[in-house]
């Protein structure tokens, strides 16, 4: 089964994260599209965003733990580096803290990583199967013997390292300093953090790009003049009608019971203690 190119990030609920995009064509996008996106309006300059943002450790620790409860029904978003999975999606093995996936070229580029730092490793002698079967569903030449080596890795740092290495650059440090840009404090930053991931970043309608144009369509942002919790709102009007485009983003929670409650409180700098829900399930981190 051949994997179209072209696709978005989803989510799906209870879940890991399943890129629909090879980790290149992602890095592309966003390498290609930053300059454009992180500009402010002609004439405006961007605004700083106040506060502690979410690139602080412990900022970003509770960025981290949002998402998890929302992908895994758990804050404990590191036991997530050992997981490995053919969730029957087409993509192949979805793995670790952002869904990796064999099928999707990102696993590969994230192996290759870990092996050029580290040769030798469990995973390194499955990277001719991986160049393989990249594109396709299939398991040739991975299957269980692959399954126990990627959480055997796991348990060593190098890989959780390559793991949030390859998190930051695709998703997490281009979207915080989009939010930067446009002047919005650690729960806007969260807000674009957690719609690229599950989004994907590009400029159609239902990534990441084409969500933020919506929302400046509809308010200014703080670093335009705008009122930072009207864009905000808007922001996240955007990404609910985005989410419901596709039966798998139908549950709509962690924009409903999450960030709004946040925003609805004036938490714009998403501090502890936090509330909230997803799926039906109440989470809370104190501090």
């Amino acid at each position: 089964m051949q994997i179209p190119p072209h696709r978005h990030a989803r989510s799906l609920p209870r879940r890991r994260v399943v890129l629909y995009a090879t980790a290149a064509l992602t890095a592309g996008v966003l390498a290609a599209g930053a300059g454009t996106l992180a500009s402010a309006a002609p004439g405006q300059p961007a605004a700083a965003a106040a506060g502690v943002g979410l690139d602080d450790p412990h900022k970003k620790d509770i960025a981290m733990q949002l998402v998890s409860s929302a992908e895994n029904s758990s804050l404990d978003w590191k036991a997530q580096y050992k997981y490995i999975e053919d969730i029957g999606d087409g993509r192949g093995y979805t793995a670790g803290i952002i869904g990796f996936c064999s099928g999707t070229g990102d696993m590969l580029e994230l192996v290759e990583l870990y092996t050029d730092r580290k040769p030798g490793n469990p995973l390194a002698r499955y990277l001719p199967a991986l160049r393989r079967v990249n594109g396709t569903d299939s398991h040739s030449g991975l299957g269980s013997g692959f399954e126990s080596a990627w959480r055997s890795a796991a348990a060593d740092t190098a890989f959780q390292q390559a793991q949030n290495d390859e998190r930051d650059r695709v998703y997490f440090d281009p979207s915080v300093k989009q939010a930067k840009a446009d002047g919005l404090r650690a729960l806007g930053q969260f807000a674009y953090y957690d719609a690229i991931v599950m989004h994907g970043p590009g400029e159609d309608k239902v990534s990441f790009g084409g969500i933020r144009k919506t929302a400046l369509s509809k308010a200014k942002s703080p670093a335009q003049g705008g009122d930072e919790t009207a864009y905000i709102n808007a922001f996240l009007d955007a990404r609910k009608a985005a989410m419901k485009t596709e039966e798998a983003h139908s549950d709509t929670s962690r924009v409903d019971t999450e960030q709004r409650v946040f925003l609805n409180n004036g938490n714009l700098d998403l501090n502890p203690p936090l509330k909230w829900k997803v799926y039906g399930d109440s989470y809370t981190i104190n501090q």
